[in-house]
């Protein structure tokens, strides 16, 4: 038995910002995915995703009936069986491997689901995210939903405020594009919860609060709107102060070893750094307007293109 794939997802803008209404883009990265299956004779880490399964199933049994209904039954009976996640998302990397997880459930066990073939409303997209927030607690104590639904739905989704997202379509890449948006790999499993944890201790400060509505959110804003404009030009100029911020206020986020690589990326213009979700390892998000000098800058580095200018 094997399922559908589900894909890994990356949050281009709007890491933490979110959590109080900034805008916010994530788009689906069909490099990763995974899907529920069972077999013969499982691994070490099938056996170890099933005992995983077991307890994620005993949690979403407690999920309001009003909020979403599962199949309980045929759910229990086949994790009974073995029945385990494929993934080839790394996990703790800030591109989704809970939330793939959390949308294949969905899609199998769901009744009355919502599909990605129906007139999709923004009640229904609110709808979704809201079961898959319930849903993806489990993994991380508090989530948005967004990942699953992004993973659930493979399509860009722009978010506006918390309620208030829309499925939208992004500029076409340029294949032949000098400049691009790319993935570093930091060779540290990052974990989300003490990260939010941090981030929620910070906004007990004022300072911390003004910073945020007044420098993160208002260049995370500018952003999105200049990506999905296909503005190039001011796109850089945003994400550059963006970086900065990052730097100066998100220090606890950013692995040690990163923080000289990411203020030479400000200093040189060669690339700018930011958050690939919590932060605190996995991956960091680079853009460059020339990817050849990026590669060059960052040689010792494993990088990999999302997307090109």
């Amino acid at each position: 038995m094997k399922g559908p794939l589900f894909y890994s997802k990356i949050l281009l803008f709007g890491e933490y910002g979110i959590i109080k209404d900034s805008k916010g883009l994530s788009i689906p990265y069909n490099f990763f995915n995974g899907a529920l299956k069972t077999e013969e004779n499982p691994s070490q880490e099938a056996i170890e995703s099933n005992e995983s399964l077991k307890r994620f199933v005993s949690y979403i049994k407690d999920i309001k009936a009003e909020l979403v209904i599962f199949d309980i039954e045929k759910l229990t009976n086949d994790v009974e069986a073995g029945m385990y996640f494929d993934s080839s998302i790394p996990q703790g990397y800030g591109v989704g491997s809970s939330g793939a997880l959390v949308a294949a459930i969905y899609d199998k066990y769901a009744h009355d689901k919502i599909t990605v073939l129906e007139n999709l409303t923004r009640e229904k997209l609110l709808k979704l995210k809201m079961i898959f927030s319930e849903m993806e607690s489990f993994f991380h104590g508090k989530s948005s939903g967004l990942d699953p639904l992004n993973s659930y739905l493979s399509i860009p989704i722009l978010i506006n405020s918390q309620d208030n997202i829309e499925a939208t379509g992004i500029p076409a890449q340029q294949t032949d594009g000098k400049g691009a948006v790319f993935l570093l790999d930091s060779g540290i499993i990052g974990e989300t919860a003490p990260m939010v944890r941090i981030f929620m201790e910070n906004m007990k400060q004022e300072g911390f609060r003004s910073m945020l509505k007044d420098q993160f959110i208002k260049h995370t804003d500018a952003c999105v709107d200049d990506f999905l404009k296909g503005d190039v030009k001011s796109l850089f100029k945003n994400t550059k102060q963006l970086s900065k911020v990052v730097l100066n206020h998100f220090k606890p986020m950013i692995p040690q070893q990163f923080h000289e690589l990411w203020r030479k990326g400000i200093e040189t213009n060669e690339y700018y750094l930011k958050l690939c979700g919590s932060g605190g390892g996995g991956y960091i998000l680079g853009f460059t307007e020339d990817f050849d000098t990026a590669k060059q800058s960052l040689k010792d580095y494993k990088l990999e293109v999302v997307y090109n200018f």
